[in-house]
């Protein structure tokens, strides 16, 4: 991969996992990994401003190619200088390619080999997404990462279904890095193939030979039993290059993570932390908690005392469990801060884990403390 670009530099393998300790270098800043990336689909983080994602720790965030060429359209986000500018976010940035709204818009779009025709669900007017369409919109949007055009198939799929549907995404990942001429921004294949090892193989052996930037992990967290998800991971981790980042999509429940971090993936990203918090859910140290739940009217300690963020330090239970009953928007602001942070601060702990070579002793010790198998 040329120096110039998107590139990853392993200082450490955690010698009883496959877990690894390194950094990804970008035209917009270098970032430690393994790392959790925050996911600002319209080019924002729901709630928080890009100075309260970075106070987070954030690296590498996230925007959603569908959704920014629905509104406000690619051209703009072009004549605005890139999304970086746009939004006014001093870091690397990664857009997905709309494969996700493949699955999550099933009712709203058609799929046939020439790409994915979709009912704008602003004004009911067809929108057509082609890998080369999607590299000319990736492009405009002008993120340090963006990914190919694919099939996100929906659990369960039949064998057969899932046979085709790789070898779709394969003849997309081909004509999406034909199609991609921009020579700042790094280009990733995303592995399918459900939880048949075979087809994800056959994917990640055909897409290695594309020699792409960056591969990912796509197809998890829809839907599946978690020893389902375990085992696409496992299947998908294993054919994985050495030498390129690894990201697996779409995860934020922390035992996910840290399953995926043992395999020896880098990136990480999700809406989970953001969603629930505007619900009132906000992850701890100890478990997961519901700050609208009476017994906190009268609890004056902060979410967590073990966590650093600004809401931990600076307000208490009561005063969130306050804003959340009377409607008031910065106790959404406050918990995504910090269910952001939580996640993020899990991340700094593990890649301190990696280097002194005891990652699998901390991920037990955090699951335990969690007290549940499931981390969200």
């Amino acid at each position: 991969m040329s120096k110039d670009n998107v590139y990853i530099e392993i200082l450490h393998h955690d010698k009883n996992s496959k877990a690894r300790y390194g950094i990804l270098h970008t035209l917009h800043g270098d970032c430690e990994l393994p790392m959790f990336m925050p996911v600002g689909t319209q080019a924002t983080v729901k709630c928080l401003s890009p100075d309260q994602v970075k106070a987070c720790g954030s690296g590498v965030i996230l925007a959603n190619t569908y959704h920014l060429a629905l509104r406000p359209g690619e051209d703009i986000v072009a004549q605005a200088g890139g999304v970086q500018k746009f939004m006014n976010y001093n870091g690397p940035m990664l857009t997905d390619s709309g494969g996700f709204q493949v699955f999550s818009l099933s009712e709203l779009r058609k799929i046939k080999e020439e790409g994915v025709t979709f009912k704008n669900p602003l004004n009911g007017d067809k929108i057509f997404f082609s890998p080369e369409i999607c590299m000319e919109i990736e492009e405009k949007i002008g993120a340090d990462i963006a990914m190919v055009l694919d099939e996100c198939v929906h659990y369960p799929a039949t064998y057969e279904y899932m046979r085709d549907s790789v070898e779709r995404t394969l003849r997309w990942a081909k004509r999406c890095k034909e199609a991609h001429n921009r020579k700042d921004q790094a280009l990733f294949g995303i592995l399918q193939g459900g939880e048949f090892e075979d087809l994800r193989k056959h994917c990640a052996e055909e897409l290695i030979k594309l020699d792409f930037d960056g591969y990912a992990i796509g197809g998890t967290s829809i839907g599946e039993p978690r020893e389902v998800e375990y085992k696409m991971v496992t299947y998908a981790s294993k054919y994985m290059p050495e030498d390129k980042p690894r990201y697996l999509m779409g995860v934020g429940s922390l035992d996910m993570i840290f399953d995926g971090i043992s395999k020896g993936i880098d990136m990480f990203d999700c809406v989970l932390p953001t969603r629930i918090a505007r619900h009132g859910a906000l992850m701890t140290s100890r478990g997961r908690i519901n700050i609208l739940n009476a017994k906190y009217k009268y609890d004056f300690s902060p979410i967590d005392d073990e966590c650093d963020c600004y809401a931990c330090k600076n307000f208490t239970k009561a005063y969130l469990h306050h804003l959340f009953k009377a409607g008031e928007e910065f106790g959404k602001t406050l918990a995504s801060i910090h269910n952001i942070r939580f996640l993020i601060r899990n991340m700094e702990m593990a890649r301190e884990a990696i280097k002194q070579d005891r990652f699998e002793e901390f991920r037990k010790e955090t699951m335990e403390k969690f007290g549940s198998e499931r981390g969200f």
